[in-house]
């Protein structure tokens, strides 16, 4: 897949690129509503002969036009790349969004991000706005293409009469919902981060972690008990996860929860590793004990959980 990052205003030509279908969207989470849409595109090009291509839009609209700081991304950059390359696109546009770009009235979008790019057909979402103040439409697409490209229009896809968006995984994940959210998703909700030294207290009682330093940027899950895997030099290990902030032995609340995974028949040392960590199943939220061995007890039952879960997974 070959990615091209424009910023407005940009200088590439009809002549730059060969005849191609695109997929258009922002594409947060990369959802099972996203995927529809991207193969689709995909699938056209192939029956047509085209190339196939995804343009998204980077930072989130809402950090440029409302001034956001904080904006929790299923997929931040680099993750949604990584799942857009999966789907087996061969361009990706990743459009710069600033205020300059967002000012573009919907036919100048068009001629100059489609159009002008060689694209004979669009895909996108029912929702799917573009333009100044998103006054531009699936609906007014037609009108503003100047006959150069046709389009398909992908219906609102559901799950129990629930639209599948973003927002709603958000929600979901938020509320510690970890299953019905990978369900959306169509694979587990994953963050990716670096081991890091922690205060080692889980070796002493039998239960080491790789403690995980997540960016901010990342939605993760509430604090509690959770079944997970852990990739790391891109091999999988399943395991059990802590999310919290340690109340048996923290009498102060740190400024953000820890991320920490008992990896199931693991003995590495992963320090300063990059890895990704995939959410399966909230097992139970985070306790207060008052002993060590009451501590150790539970984590015991966590680990067997998260073991039982993985065993009935399989079959």
């Amino acid at each position: 897949m070959k990615i091209i990052k424009l910023s407005h205003p940009h200088h590439k030509v009809n002549q730059d690129f060969d005849e191609m279908t695109l997929a258009l969207g922002y594409f947060d989470g990369v959802h099972k509503g996203h995927q529809k849409v991207i193969i689709k595109a995909k699938e056209i090009a192939e029956e047509t002969g085209m190339k196939s291509a995804v343009m998204t839009f980077h930072p989130h609209p809402l950090v440029v036009l409302r001034k956001l700081k904080e904006i929790d991304y299923l997929t931040p950059l680099e993750e949604k790349i990584k799942l857009i390359e999966q789907l087996d696109v061969d361009l990706l546009f990743i459009v710069e969004f600033t205020e300059e770009f967002a000012a573009l009235s919907p036919q100048q979008f068009v001629d100059e991000y489609i159009i002008n790019f060689h694209v004979k057909h669009v895909v996108a979402g029912f929702d799917f706005t573009y333009g100044h103040l998103g006054k531009g439409t699936m609906n007014t697409l037609p009108e503003h293409s100047r006959e150069q490209f046709s389009c398909t229009t992908v219906e609102k896809q559901t799950d129990h009469d629930r639209k599948i968006s973003s927002s709603l995984i958000r929600e979901t994940i938020k509320n510690g919902d970890i299953s019905y959210a990978n369900k959306l998703l169509g694979r587990p909700h994953s963050v990716s981060g670096t081991v890091v030294h922690g205060d080692k207290r889980g070796r002493t009682i039998g239960f080491p972690t790789a403690n995980v330093d997540v960016p901010d940027m990342y939605l993760i899950p509430p604090t509690g008990v959770y079944a997970v895997s852990l990739t790391v030099k891109e091999k999988e290990y399943k395991g059990v996860c802590n999310i919290g902030f340690k109340p048996t032995f923290n009498k102060e609340k740190e400024l953000k929860p820890s991320i920490e995974v008992h990896i199931f028949d693991f003995n590495q040392d992963i320090y300063g590793e990059k890895v990704s960590v995939s959410w399966y199943k909230r097992i139970r939220s985070e306790q207060k004990f008052h002993n060590v061995d009451e501590l150790v007890a539970q984590i015991s039952k966590d680990k067997n959980d998260a073991l039982q879960f993985f065993v009935e997974k399989m079959y």
